[in-house]
């Protein structure tokens, strides 16, 4: 048996010879000769296995068709478009804010040209990228002055590292990312429950800052309190303290615009930065690409005096944002300026009216049990703004639920094995399309991949 095995591995074709044929040529000009050689190599070794295990004949043409679809495999970028039919506007896991089109155009600009990222045109001299949106920031938020890192949370490692360096900040949560600021970070009061005198118990000749937290990406149960922004910002001033606020998300505009939750009973409702500043708060940061709904990026605004020196310290350019990040999030404030809500994909999901997406369900499940034998019917459904924001508050939307022949699990993996994936809700043995957060187009998309789902069933 292993003579003839031995003389079966015989069979297997050199790499060179292989790499020399015209079916691998073509692909070597495609995905290059060192990525054909690796899967020949690899597809090699497996049949080099089956034929010492199972004592087969090597088959060229089953080698071939096994070589090619890694080849084809090869080309599919890692990061790709999915569709996204769970409801949920602002999911982390599938890229958070969509960016707007004006937005991705000037990307696109910058990215493909030479630009003035630091350069002063009117003077002929050196500039700072911050001051393409230092103005547009202060305009919206009413801050005196504005700073730009790559993400919220280098927003407050930043501000921690240039202001309160080898002193105490008072904080009522401690997120993980601040644990690696050079500030020592004291701890009061409990998740559910701080109250004023729990700070100012704390504070001590070596506190220079009180920091209230955003209560982002998670819920808490039950009876909840937490001091007035107004009264830590007048027990911060009256010690001559730094009162300063991560707040998460960056809403800019009034929630009831955006058809947000009404939290008015909750004092740590989700309020615009510019209202968080007039509350007085020394100094806020916030997220880019949740509720703002631009390209990801840590935004920093408040105290001229406080953001000159988190400009200058030497981690800000290790937090820098790159040149189209920052084209693009200049545009997004622009569209703000002009009050365009609508042309910002996450504002126009979140102020999509009952009646539009009801309309819109009904339409998509008229297509689906016109073509496909499916049980297809339109139900109310819970979306959710996601990215943190109202995490115990949902958003009532509309949807559309399919049962067929298939199992419901079954039919959602499917679906996700499509080309683009597409990602569904399975609740109670069904299938449910959330049409709050499917795009243009994108119904023409779930079509066709039931079609290969269900006529196959």
């Amino acid at each position: 048996m292993a003579v003839m095995n031995e003389n079966k591995l015989r069979e297997l074709p050199k790499v060179d010879i292989l790499l020399s044929q015209e079916w691998t040529q073509s692909w070597i000009l495609k995905i290059g000769r060192s990525k054909v050689k690796k899967i020949i190599n690899d597809e090699l070794s497996v049949n080099r296995t089956e034929i010492l295990k199972n004592n087969r004949h090597f088959l060229l043409e089953d080698f071939k068709n096994a070589c090619l679809e890694k080849f084809i495999l090869s080309l599919q970028p890692s990061l790709k478009r999915v569709i996204n039919a769970t409801g949920v506007v602002i999911h982390t896991n599938l890229g958070r804010s969509l960016i707007a089109d004006e937005a991705i155009n000037a990307m696109n600009n910058i990215s493909r040209y030479y630009s003035n990222l630091e350069y002063d045109i009117e003077n002929a001299s050196r500039g700072q990228r911050n001051s393409h949106i230092e103005n547009l920031l202060c305009e919206l938020t009413g801050a005196e002055s504005a700073f730009v890192v790559n993400n919220n949370a280098g927003a407050v490692l930043l501000s921690l590292c240039a202001l309160a360096k080898d002193t105490e900040v008072i904080v009522s949560r401690i997120p993980d990312i601040m644990s690696l600021s050079v500030a020592k970070l004291v701890e009061v009061g409990t998740t559910n429950r701080t109250h004023l005198k729990d700070y100012e118990k704390a504070i001590t000749e070596n506190t220079s800052m009180l920091l209230k937290i955003h209560p982002s990406n998670f819920r808490i149960e039950g009876f909840t309190t937490s001091p007035e922004r107004k009264d830590l910002a007048e027990l911060a001033h009256s010690k001559n303290l730094i009162f300063m606020e991560d707040a998460g998300s960056g809403l800019l505009i009034d929630g009831k615009l955006i058809n947000l939750p009404d939290k008015d009973k909750d004092k740590d409702k989700e309020i615009t930065i510019k209202s968080t500043l007039e509350n007085g708060v020394d100094l806020v940061t916030f997220s880019g690409d949740k509720i703002l709904g631009a390209p990801q990026i840590g935004g920093i605004v408040g105290r001229k005096d406080l953001i000159q020196k988190i400009k200058t310290h030497q981690m800000a350019r290790v937090l820098r944002v790159d040149k189209s990040t920052l084209a693009g999030f200049e545009a997004t404030l622009r569209i703000y300026s002009r009050e365009d809500y609508d042309s910002i994909p996450t504002l126009r999901m979140l102020r999509l009216s009952d009646t539009k997406m009801k309309e819109h369900a009904e339409a998509l499940a008229l297509r689906i049990n016109s073509e496909f034998q499916a049980d297809c019917k339109v139900i109310k459904v819970n979306d959710a703004v996601g990215g943190g924001s109202y995490p115990e508050i949902p958003l009532e939307g509309w949807g559309v639920s399919i049962k067929s022949s298939l199992e419901s699990w079954e039919i959602q993996k499917l679906l996700r094995e499509s080309n683009p994936p597409i990602l569904s809700v399975l609740h109670d043995d069904e299938i449910i399309i959330h049409v709050r957060t499917l795009q243009a187009g994108e119904d023409d998309l779930i079509i066709k991949s039931l079609r290969g789902i269900l006529e196959n069933a």
